[in-house]
């Protein structure tokens, strides 16, 4: 999967993320996609290392995206664990 397919992949798992928690966090489309890459290497990360699973290479592969989701998150709840839940 090139770089393109990380950037997708990143910006619908950011998206999905921010869906399923919904507040008004800072960011718009490049935070959410930035959210979601880095949530695809968590994720991808966290599944190989603690469910000896690693994940494929594959763009439609769901656990991939499964992984990803997670991944993003982990990292949105770290980030409104940081910097609070909404903007002031």
């Amino acid at each position: 999967m090139g770089i393109i397919g990380w950037i997708v992949l990143g910006l619908f798992a950011g998206g999905i993320a921010k869906i399923l928690l919904p507040g008004r966090d800072p960011g718009g489309l490049i935070g959410t996609t930035l959210i979601g890459v880095a949530g695809a290497f968590v994720g991808g990360w966290l599944s190989a290392r603690f469910l000896d699973r690693p994940v494929q290479n594959h763009f439609f592969d769901l656990y991939t995206w499964g992984a990803a989701i997670a991944g993003s998150l982990v990292l949105l709840v770290g980030y409104r664990v940081l910097f609070g839940n909404s903007r002031d």
